[in-house]
């Protein structure tokens, strides 16, 4: 990692503004009145502290100083490339209370922080051939909740209802296996009251031993330029492995506020239905499959063994390849467990579709995009993309971090251009509004661009980040596709969705090939670890990116990859793509 010895005079005087500056936000009764929970004081004096602690003993790099000559820190060998999957009969992942208690209990942020959600699921799952599912409306979907901790639910002020689903996994295939899901309860809570935090209990209260023991959440800072999360956690393809609990052990010791994961969750389609042991390859182990299959009771153990973190922090999913999960004769694809599992901002933020949407966190934008439905503009995802852009108003909410599953900037041989259509479509639309950040995963290792548009260094170019390194069981990439005799050819990775787009580079080492010859110019660094990033947005200006690696201890001081992203909003203005002709 490069290592400044100097830092800009710049940055303390904006936190001194910020210092300077109360915060004016809208109650949840709609009244207006100002008030300082986003920027806490001593927050401040330690900020100011550690930029001083830079200056005296050398800072961290900023986007400012880059493009960064592209850097690779090669494979650790004394690290093994993966793990098998955690066992269902290990303690984490099997039922932990009895029906109808409720268990998986997970949060998500809506739109904006006076709403959050919270889903559960009651019941038992069924896997057999003859399946009776159950009734969702036998068991009330209820969530009791306020501001102080309450000895049963009747203590508490507010209630808020919802409701309740069950799906199905059908296979008319001899010998595979059916699966029908528990009662997966989806409650809204309104009308919250933003960075503060909430004691709750959900299940229902008219029955013996129907609510939850008592848990609670912080709600996200108010929609401003002066509030921000403490810390967005960022991990992707995660799958439940050995690695996999070492990288949310790390997560949850990092403490974030917010959890956004970039697809592909579970993995549950590395197994056949019959169960067993999950598998790396699915089609080199099962070429004979009738279907990709999936075993549901993975989604299961998964939700318990997250439990303890999605139950007090909103965790912001979108769907990747592994949440396709075809059944029926004609593989049709249904996300089934993907769309009735997770509850998402969809409605609020316009969309009516959980395969995209939005949200605010603070002075963050993000916007979650789907890889895997129609991405064309012309198409409808395209027009909400562009009306949800043409909403933000970076005066208030300054940051714009866009995420999804299957990454444009690549230099891996896994996964090399595979999503260059989506990219074709969608990229100038990101580039016009000024989006600063985007993360994606499925290339399981690490990789941070230089700021890039169209594959040229740009100064207003979002900062790409691939963070596909969560630990899932189809192990960590090695390989380059600059890498002699790695370069895949153009047909090689297919998409599960979208056409074929690829291009022969017009510039720079690889004109007029495939793949380039050297790490291209728009990489600056990659690194095959497990690991997951931390997002600390500090001023309308300043970030803090760090990704952590497993094998790092604990501490800030042991990291993997750190920089500042700057935003320049005076030189990067809201513009037409083509009117772009800034120089480094």
């Amino acid at each position: 990692m490069v290592i400044r010895r100097e830092i800009s005079s710049v940055r303390v005087p904006v936190l001194a503004t910020a210092m300077a500056t109360p915060t004016r936000t809208v109650a949840a009764g709609g009244s207006s009145h100002r008030h300082w929970h986003c920027i806490q004081v001593l927050q401040l004096l330690l900020l100011v502290q550690c930029f001083a602690l830079l200056v005296e003993c050398g800072g961290i790099p900023t986007t400012l100083d880059g493009p960064f000559p592209p850097a690779t820190r090669a494979f650790d060998r004394a690290l093994r490339q993966g793990s098998d999957d955690v066992p269902l009969t290990d303690p984490r992942l099997v039922p932990r209370v009895q029906p109808p208690a409720p268990e998986q209990i997970a949060l998500a942020a809506s739109a904006d922080a006076d709403s959050l959600w919270v889903s559960w699921v009651t019941g038992r799952a069924q896997v057999g051939s003859n399946l009776a599912p159950l009734d969702p409306a036998a068991v009330r979907s209820e969530v009791w909740y306020g501001e102080r901790s309450a000895a049963d639910a009747a203590s508490y002020p507010h209630v808020a209802t919802g409701s309740a689903e069950v799906y199905s996994q059908l296979y008319p295939y001899p010998g595979l296996l059916n699966y029908t899901s528990g009662a997966i309860h989806h409650v809204r809570l309104r009308g919250l009251r933003p960075a503060t935090r909430y004691y709750y209990r959900c299940g229902d209260s008219s029955l013996p031993g129907g609510l939850s023991d008592e848990r609670s959440f912080t709600t996200l800072p108010a929609t401003g330029a002066g509030c921000y999360p403490r810390r967005v956690a960022v991990v992707g393809d995660l799958g439940l492995t050995g690695n996999s609990t070492a990288t949310v052990d790390h997560l949850a010791h990092n403490d974030p506020s917010l959890v956004l994961m970039v697809g592909d969750m579970t993995y549950a389609n590395q197994y056949l239905t019959t169960g067993g042991k999950g598998v790396p390859c699915f089609s080199c182990s099962f070429p004979n499959a009738p279907i990709r299959e999936s075993y549901q009771p993975r989604w299961d153990g998964w939700g318990r063994f997250m439990e303890p973190i999605t139950s007090k922090i909103p965790l912001m999913v979108i769907e990747g390849n592994h949440e396709i999960e075809p059944q029926g004769h004609g593989g049709e694809v249904t996300f089934a467990s993907y769309l009735a599992r997770f509850a998402v901002p969809s409605n609020e933020s316009g969309s009516n579709t959980k395969f995209y949407y939005s949200f605010n966190a603070g002075g963050i934008h993000f916007i979650m995009l789907g890889a895997y439905v129609n991405y064309n503009h012309t198409g409808v995802q395209y027009s909400w993309m562009e009306k949800d852009l043409q909403r933000v108003d970076r005066r208030v909410t300054p940051w714009v971090v866009a995420a999804w599953h299957p990454p444009w900037y690549n230099s891996y041989s896994s996964h090399y251009q595979e999503f260059e259509c989506m990219r074709q479509e969608m990229e100038e639309l990101l580039y016009e509004y000024q989006v600063d950040i985007v993360f994606t995963g499925h290339v399981h290792a690490y990789e941070r661009m230089n700021r890039v548009f169209n594959y040229t260094l740009d100064p207003c170019g979002p900062v790409y980040i691939g963070i596909g390194d969560g630990g899932n069981i189809e192990k960590i990439d090695i390989d380059h596709a600059d890498d002699p005799g790695k370069c895949p050819s153009p047909g090689d990775n297919h998409p599960e969705f979208g056409g074929l787009c690829h291009l022969n580079f017009t510039s720079g080492p690889a004109k007029g090939k495939f793949c380039w010859d050297q790490q291209p110019e728009w990489s600056a660094y990659r690194e095959s670890s497990f690991g997951h990033g931390i997002l600390e947005v500090l001023n309308s200006t300043y970030a803090l990116w760090t990704w952590h690696r497993n094998q790092d201890a604990y501490g800030e001081n042991s990291v993997g990859d750190q920089i500042y992203i700057v935003r320049q909003p005076d030189k990067c203005l809201l513009q037409p793509t083509n009117a772009s002709s800034l120089n480094w």
